[in-house]
């Protein structure tokens, strides 16, 4: 799995770096989240980050294919 943060639509709410840390973290400068690792989720991770993606109010977050 990869995810991918649009920085258009972030708004810098932390739900998605609270739930799934080792997954996302957030920019110091702007507060917005961005995805670690080239967005590339671990096996054992994709389950917090699908419930991070469903998390995010401003559904700024996606897999890539």
């Amino acid at each position: 799995m990869k995810v991918r943060v649009d920085p258009e639509r972030c708004q810098g709410h932390t739900l998605c770096a609270m739930i799934a840390p080792d997954v996302f973290q957030l920019n110091e400068i702007d507060g917005h989240s961005n995805a670690i690792d080239g967005g590339e989720v671990p096996a054992d991770l994709e389950a917090k980050a699908a419930e991070a993606i469903r998390s995010c109010p401003e559904q700024a977050i996606s897999i890539i294919p």
